[in-house]
């Protein structure tokens, strides 16, 4: 079981990345004072400015900082501190280029960008420690600093790692796992094209190779490695801030990158996560803007739906508040008059009770000279801090939806084998990328909110039965445990979806010799006869479920049944299996299991929801076109209604029970218009 979230906000807050390093001194006062007028209470510093507190090597000093959280502790403004470790100083670098990341072909990345470190060189670890230590000594104990980012986004920019430390750090994470070159040698199918090693001496980070193909079994190993990396790192820091950190203080870090097993970092290093919420990619110039199945800024919500996975409760320690892109990549419009409000109450819809925005003023310097703030680089009002000032406003009255929890309809279940196995695999990528984006899809233009649930190495069953169906879409790696732990939840009274593949490999990744789908052959009495993608000269893939047509999506498993346990509910309706099972249902204690042959789409997804009686589970309470998100939180027995305006053109909901607008304070029914980009709060009355 999970450890319970151990910090929370107690009340919804706004605040700004602030770098007191690229700024006069005399703007200090002036934009803290301003900020505070327009409802931002805290700000985050640090992360990129090491040079500040050891301008050379062991040489220390905490004047500049001092000097600023004083201006800040005056402005009554709260502080987040970053520790500096994602960008090592000129004088580090230089001097132990052992500290560099490498590319695949171990060319060193260069002093000039940042994150250009390794997680595993021994004196980068240490003189991380010493600077770390340094910053928590120095401002740890001022009363106006109230919790500490680790680094900043860890495995952002890259999640490979190919130095020779990584190496070195690669062999003892695997002496460590396996014990013996025999059994390394039988987990990586060594035996294939002659790869069996005899020596830990021979056994590398990957390198580059014919085609640039590589061994799936040892690239699943990497991944973990890297994730093993990253968390011995943050939990390093983590370890040593916790020695000073005032009593109700917390520690976090921004994330979500991949390559990480987020969950466990959360649990053991961190107490709240935070998310840096950039919904503006969906409108780089580089990327089709009307391209309605990314559903555009709207997309977040799903990246937002793994962040509550981590963290029920997070923050967002970087909004989007402007344009954004550096100088040598990215470029994208400005935010919309009403977006930055919209993208701030997207956040705080799926549990942010704490919003940052990126950053308060735009910096006239360096790479990112393009990635714009709240202010322009003139430092005059403008109309995004006016909506910032609006969005203040807004927080303010809704403040008793502070800490409610987020309803989900159903969820879908992932685990890091799998995420990881589809980096690697591009027949598993293709299935489960294109699936989940479907029943995202699926879940939004149907007002179904869902949930993503991990199946991690303390999962226990309970956690599973909060939710009345699950979808696992492409499970191709399992384990007894996770198959024991579907079992259990389907006896329970559950509904479990499975999808093509489910039970081909092992935890390896090696494919097992049974059939599909292996592990949960037990409870589904059914198997897969037959497989195949969905070829570019075929018709897509249709399925008849009672007369009625419904999409197959991109693959096929061909079902049958093992015993009159399993019954089909639909069979294929075209291609050379046509007649052949394609949904199988089976019951199994109180619950039941589907087996579905195919991938999922946005059409059957629905058809799915629909046959547990989950679709659209808050039609008695309100109606909106497809263009709008609805979402439901509860808190202490009360029921909040949020609903968000992604469109440029507005939009009619139908309120069907008398709900307070928590913004007007009076009670509204019936047919309401949502303006462009317009949100609204409700409580149900």
């Amino acid at each position: 079981m999970r450890k319970q979230q151990s910090y929370q906000w107690n009340k919804l807050s706004l605040g700004a990345c602030y770098y007191p390093e690229h700024w006069d001194k005399a703007l200090w006062k002036e934009d803290l004072e301003r900020m505070q007028a327009n409802g931002i209470t805290t700000i985050r510093i640090g992360e990129f400015a090491w040079s500040k507190v050891e301008p050379r090597e062991g040489e220390f000093t905490d004047t500049f900082f001092r000097e600023f959280l004083d201006v800040a502790q005056e402005a009554g403004m709260k502080v987040i501190f970053g520790t500096p470790t994602a960008t090592p100083p000129a004088w580090l670098t230089n001097k132990y280029p052992e500290v560099l990341n490498c590319t695949i072909d171990g060319v060193k990345f260069r002093h000039g960008m940042r994150r250009h470190y390794n997680y595993n060189s021994p004196i980068y670890r240490k003189l991380c420690a010493v600077i770390v230590e340094k910053f928590a000594q120095y401002y740890a104990g001022h009363p106006c600093v109230i919790g500490w980012q680790i680094d900043n986004e860890l495995n952002c920019e890259t999640a490979e790692f190919y130095s020779d430390s990584d190496t070195l750090a690669f062999r003892e994470f695997l002496k460590e796992k396996y014990k013996t070159l025999e059994a390394l040698n039988t987990a990586w199918g060594a035996v294939f094209w002659n790869q069996e090693y005899t020596d830990w001496e021979e056994v590398y980070v990957p390198r580059p190779t014919i085609n640039n193909s590589t061994n799936p079994h040892e690239m699943l190993d990497y991944i973990r490695f890297i994730s093993e990396s990253a968390f011995r790192f943050c939990k390093m820091q983590s370890d040593i801030l916790r020695q000073y950190v005032k009593p109700g203080d917390f520690i976090t870090t921004n994330g979500m990158f991949s390559n990480l097993d987020n969950h466990r970092l959360c649990d053991e290093s961190l107490d709240v996560y935070t998310y840096d919420s950039y919904p503006n990619f969906a409108y780089c110039l580089s990327e089709d803007p009307k391209h309605s199945d990314r559903l555009n800024d709207r997309r977040w919500s799903n990246n937002l739906t793994q962040v509550r996975s981590i963290c029920p409760h997070f923050g967002i320690m970087e909004q989007q508040s402007g344009a954004n892109g550096w100088n040598t990549c990215m470029e994208a419009p400005s935010p919309k008059p009403g977006q930055i409000m919209l993208w701030a109450m997207q956040s705080i819809a799926h549990g942010a009770d704490y919003v940052s925005f990126f950053r308060w003023r735009t910096c006239t310097m360096g790479t990112e000279i393009y990635w714009h703030g709240i202010l322009d680089y003139d430092n005059r009002d403008n109309r995004k801090l006016a909506e910032i000032r609006r969005i203040a406003k807004r927080v303010e009255a809704m403040e008793e939806l502070t800490g409610a929890g987020y309803h989900a309809a159903f969820a879908v279940v992932r685990d890091y084998s799998n995420v990881w196995d589809a980096q690697i695999d591009v027949w598993h990528k293709r299935l489960a990328w294109k699936s989940e984006e479907e029943i995202f899809i699926a879940s939004q233009l149907h007002h179904t909110p869902m949930d993503y649930i991990y199946l991690l190495e303390d999962t226990q069953a309970e956690e599973l039965f909060r939710y009345p169906v699950l979808i696992y879409p492409h499970a191709l790696i399992l384990s007894e445990k996770k198959a024991a732990l579907l079992e259990e939840y389907v006896r329970h009274g559950g509904i479990l979806v499975i999808g093509a593949r489910t039970g081909m490999k092992d935890e390896t990744g090696k494919c097992v010799m049974e059939p599909m789908p292996g592990l949960l052959r037990g409870i589904t009495s059914s198997n897969v006869r037959d497989f195949t993608f969905t070829g570019p000269a075929d018709d897509a893939c249709q399925i008849d479920w009672n007369g009625r047509q419904i999409e197959g999506g991109i693959f096929q498993d061909i079902l049958e049944s093992e015993s009159p346990a399993a019954q089909v509910l639909a069979r294929y309706s075209s291609n050379y299996f046509k007649g052949m099972p394609a949904l199988m249902e089976t019951c199994c204690g109180k619950g039941k299991i589907l087996h579905f042959g195919g991938t999922f789409t946005r059409d059957n997804t629905a058809a799915f929801l629909e046959y547990a009686g989950i679709l659209e589970p808050f039609r008695e309470l309100a109606g909106a076109p497809e263009e709008c998100e609805i979402v439901i939180r509860e808190k202490d027995g009360r029921t909040y209604l949020i609903l968000l305006n992604y469109s440029a053109q507005a939009q009619e909901i139908a309120l069907k029970k008398p709900m307070r607008d928590l913004d007007l304070e009076e009670t509204v029914f019936g047919h309401v218009v949502l303006k462009e980009y317009e949100t609204k709060v409700y409580e149900v009355l």
